[in-house]
């Protein structure tokens, strides 16, 4: 759900920004394959990148979290 005025965050464009190595070689698959998904798994179930990390790249890119309230 969009919120009027803003953009939601594209899938993987943290990795992409960074440059993640796992992302380029991902990114050199073809979507679906054998390959493309062993890599896959690797960001998955070892991620090199913490949650800190990604979250302190959102609010450099102005992105806000947000939910609705209860």
């Amino acid at each position: 759900m969009s919120i009027k005025g803003y953009v939601d965050y594209k899938r993987r464009e943290f990795c992409n920004d960074i440059k993640c190595p796992i992302q380029i070689d991902l990114n050199t698959q073809k979507e679906g394959s054998a390959e493309y998904e062993k890599i896959r798994g690797i960001c998955k179930t070892d991620c090199k990148y913490t949650t800190y990390q990604f979250h302190h790249w959102l609010i450099e890119k102005g992105y806000l979290i947000v939910r609705p309230e209860k």
